[in-house]
């Protein structure tokens, strides 16, 4: 996908993007602590099923399982030699799944170090982590890049720097923002959109944080200063943990995409669901936007 394309795609109206990944893998069986992407592998038909009923759902943009495969986070799991072959296979997965019907973004996110000075890590250490992984996702046949879970503006525009050096990709981004619209670790929503679209980046938003319901003062913030779209792929409201570890979102579909409705009204452009939803909580958003499945010209195909 060109950037010219990426542009001509968000012009036509709101774009429905997928919704969680984690969460409904948890659900289905996959333990705490292990490697996401290698369990993803072992278990295909897993994010198959899942991935192609966002699809039939109405997701024009489905993320690629790689969230966590850079050089950082797979050396927690003695998997960093396995960068290429694990991020190459889980697009192609995704790609396969898609089969030209929705666009395959390669996914990538935070690694968990902090870049100095508030953390060790240095940018030129970050930059050639993240060269590495959107390399190889742009040569796995990646449409575009998401970097999403983001916890400061300094990141993104470290994943921005070195996504425009190896690819010429069009890149969204997306961090982890409150409900009064300031990062975790630096920036707030407003200097997120200014910087980073200044920066190239094709959409900017807010993605995981919390439930839409808190996110439309943040949105419409973020419109009133961008001139790329706005993203909202929020949580399904918050979270409430039982006995056994696992985390229940305090919205349904209704709820959730009735709260989304109105997050597009205040500007956002691109919209999905993050921890929580799952592809009833799409189909029931794409309904609400009146947003038809329709398939999608151009995707580049495996």
């Amino acid at each position: 996908m060109t950037k010219q394309e990426f542009r001509e795609l968000t012009s036509g109206g709101i774009v429905l993007l997928d919704g969680a990944t984690g969460s409904n893998l948890r659900r289905a069986g996959m333990p705490t602590g292990v490697c996401t992407e290698q369990w993803v592998l072992e278990h295909p038909q897993i994010i198959t099923e899942l991935q192609s009923a966002y699809v039939e759902a109405g997701s024009r943009i489905i993320y690629a399982p790689t969230f966590s495969a850079n050089r950082i986070s797979l050396a927690a799991h003695g998997l960093e030699g396995r960068l290429a072959e694990l991020n190459t296979k889980l697009v192609e997965l995704s790609k396969g799944i898609a089969k030209g019907r929705a666009y395959v973004a390669g996914d990538v996110t935070t690694t968990g170090k902090m870049m100095k000075p508030r953390g060790e890590v240095t940018y030129e250490e970050l930059y050639e982590v993240y060269c590495e992984q959107i390399r190889v996702l742009s040569d796995a046949g990646a449409d575009l890049i998401a970097a999403e879970t983001l916890m400061s503006v300094e990141e993104a525009q470290v994943i921005l720097d070195a996504a425009q050096s190896v690819c010429s990709l069009p890149v969204m981004c997306t961090l982890t923002l409150e409900a009064d619209g300031s990062a975790l670790f630096g920036g707030n929503a407003v200097e997120m959109v200014e910087t980073l679209q200044e920066m190239g980046a094709a959409a900017v938003g807010v993605n995981c944080s919390v439930g839409p319901d808190q996110l439309e003062a943040v949105v419409a913030s973020m419109k009133a200063a961008a001139h790329v779209p706005v993203i909202a792929k929020p949580n399904a409201g918050m979270p409430v943990m039982d006995e056994k570890g696992m985390a229940h979102y305090n919205m349904d579909a209704e709820h959730f995409a009735s709260s989304m409705k109105r997050l597009a009204d205040a500007g956002a452009g691109i919209v999905g669901g993050c921890c929580g939803t799952d592809p009833q909580y799409i189909r029931r958003l794409a309904e609400i936007l009146d947003d038809g499945r329709q398939a999608v010209p151009g995707s580049r195909q495996s």
